[in-house]
């Protein structure tokens, strides 16, 4: 037998993450990211344009998972952090994301699935009644698993550079996921479609209740690979012990051996500036990603009227920019640094805004837009998960309750805009009357130009108060 690690303190560097290990941590994210890709892209235009549901009550049902997800983070977090050491034989990381992902597998299917026990009689608000519970059930899981996996980053790894490297791999996988629901669902349209040629291709070319069993396929899709994808992470992830760390008490020593370093539990986070600074940043970049992906699904088919298929391609060339965008996050991070990154990334949206907003009638332009919009957004989302892993730093012990309140404020805020943007709508009869042209255009230019100069400000604020924990 060969010596052991180095005991803790003893001074040695850690050894660097293999590449397997790298690996099969970047996948444990996967059925998420799979999952998340159906339900910010096609939720409303599922539940709008095929089920013709009103957008008001499509746009409640995403308030309500987006509420739920919002509220489950941070209890999540902060269970996964007090319950550190109480898990035997399982890191407590890892026993939340098993939790998680069993949740996202048993739910998810139905969300995209007809109401069962609903004919054409059936209320409007009865069906959204049955799809409540699985949405809810569904964002406690994707909370779960977010959180759980989110958390693990600063535990793994110490070194800046590796935390980027990490966060890139991630990301490199959310964009496959998001290219593999594309990529099927264009066959699925592509099938369905080739299966109504004839007199009717017109008909069939534009969304409709024919595209239930497209849906309803790729929600099944998805599952099935996500649960392959959450094994290989279970498998190969080893997440180590850490002693359980108790909140101070009036038994607790008032001194502290001086070579410890102090523990910083939920409640110190509230009163350090730069968790504000670092949560508007965070909550700001997933506004744009995820609220310029919920709605060019619409843009695409209301705006610019194109044929069904461009709901999968346009999503497609946006994902695989991002995709390639993502190896290049490590050498700029280290060529430029972090908030010069995040700038570079934030111009090229605005880019992308002044363009749609300029131009209404795009044409085949429309993928160049889609090429900008991806690079742009890998970019911001990338670098604002690694400036979050800063913030904590050597503070593991309580990194879930900082990615839980800062998922939070994500969440809320996303469903709040759409809710806002859907209540705004002008069509109140008809799926898209003439209004609702000009309407789309101009949500996508607000979503990432208006959110986008937002974003500006914050990462102003980090030049002048750069991240640093008070003591």
């Amino acid at each position: 037998m060969g010596p052991g690690p180095p005991a803790n303190g003893a001074g040695a560097p850690p050894r660097p993450l293999s590449l397997a290990a790298r690996l099969s941590y970047a996948v444990g994210h996967f059925l998420n990211d799979l999952c998340a890709s159906m339900w910010f892209t096609y939720l409303l235009l599922y539940l709008h344009s095929v089920r013709a549901y009103s957008s008001r009550g499509a746009g409640v049902l995403l308030l309500l998972g987006q509420v739920a997800d919002g509220l489950c983070t941070p209890l999540v977090g902060y269970e996964a952090d007090r319950a550190a050491g109480r898990c035997a034989g399982y890191g407590p990381r890892k026993a939340w994301h098993l939790v998680g992902t069993t949740c996202v597998l048993l739910s998810f299917p139905f969300i995209f699935s007809p109401c069962l026990g609903c004919g054409e009689a059936t209320p409007e608000w009865a069906a959204l009644l049955y799809y409540g519970p699985f949405i809810v059930i569904f964002q406690f899981g994707w909370a779960a698993t977010q959180i759980a996996h989110l958390s693990l980053i600063p535990e793994l790894v110490t070194n800046d550079h590796e935390k980027v490297e990490l966060t890139a791999l991630r990301y490199a996988f959310t964009v496959v996921a998001n290219i593999a629901v594309y990529g099927a669902a264009w066959l699925l349209l592509h099938l369905q479609t080739s299966q109504h040629a004839g007199p009717t291709q017109d008909v069939s070319d534009q969304l409709g209740v024919q595209d239930v069993p497209v849906f309803r396929n790729l929600s099944l899709l998805v599952v099935g690979v996500g649960a392959i994808f959450s094994l290989l992470f279970h498998l190969g992830t080893r997440e180590g012990r850490r002693p359980l760390v108790e909140e101070p008490d009036e038994h607790s020593p008032l001194l502290a051996p001086t070579t410890a370093r102090p523990l910083l539990l939920w409640k110190h986070w509230l009163r350090q500036p730069a968790f504000y600074q670092v949560g508007v940043l965070y909550m700001s970049t997933r506004l744009i990603v995820n609220l310029s992906q919920t709605y060019m699904a619409m843009y695409l088919t209301y705006s610019l009227n194109l044929p069904k298929r461009f709901i999968a391609t346009i999503p497609l060339v946006m994902y695989l920019s991002g995709f390639f965008s993502s190896f290049l996050m490590k050498p700029v991070n280290k060529w430029i640094g972090r908030n010069m990154t995040y700038f570079a990334g934030l111009l090229v949206i605005l880019v992308f805004a002044a363009w749609v907003a300029l131009v209404h009638e795009l044409g085949m332009a429309v993928y160049a837009a889609a090429v900008l919009l991806g690079l742009g957004c890998a970019t911001i989302l990338v670098t604002s998960l690694a400036m979050t892993a800063d913030l904590i730093g050597p503070h593991t012990h309580s990194g879930a309750f900082v990615y839980g309140a800062m998922s939070f404020s994500d969440k809320v805020a996303n469903g709040l805009a759409v809710m806002v943007i859907q209540s705004l709508h002008p069509c109140s009869s008809e799926l898209c009357c003439r209004a609702c042209v000009g309407f789309y255009h101009w949500v996508m230019v607000a979503v990432t130009g208006g959110v986008g100069v937002a974003a500006t400000l914050s990462v102003c604020s980090l030049l002048i108060w750069p991240i640093r924990l008070r003591s």
